[in-house]
């Protein structure tokens, strides 16, 4: 089961995918389908915003697989206030090179994401 906020950022690369292979108005069947093809190979990119130089950057904290996200899907800001603390977080979703939606959280707290290790994107 995917949490509804997930599913509605999901539901319109999975409309995309259909439509490219000529299923222009897909069932519910049909999406749910396509959303078990493609789910294997989703991953979750999470940052935080810190200043930089004068402006701004996003400091990359973890990516999820869909095996370890169900935490952090069941209730973001909670996960997120439970291991970095309070910050303006971008989480990205991918489906392999794709890029396919994004949402941006803000847990309260101290920002214990200062001292966590960044995470090196290739």
């Amino acid at each position: 089961m995917i949490a509804a906020w997930c599913w509605d950022l999901i539901e319109p690369y999975l409309k995309r995918n259909l439509a490219n292979r000529g299923l222009e108005r897909p069932t519910r069947r049909q999406l749910l389908e396509e959303f078990g093809r493609v789910w294997p190979g989703f991953t979750a990119t999470i940052g935080v915003q810190e200043p930089h130089a004068g402006t701004i950057r996003f400091k990359w904290l973890v990516r999820l697989a869909p095996d370890g996200m169900d935490a952090f899907l069941e209730n973001p800001e909670v996960w997120l206030g439970a291991r970095y603390g309070g910050g303006k977080f971008k989480m990205n979703l991918h489906h392999g090179m794709h890029f396919v939606n994004t949402k941006n959280f803000k847990p309260e707290g101290e920002p214990r994401w200062r001292d966590a290790p960044e995470l090196v994107l290739e």
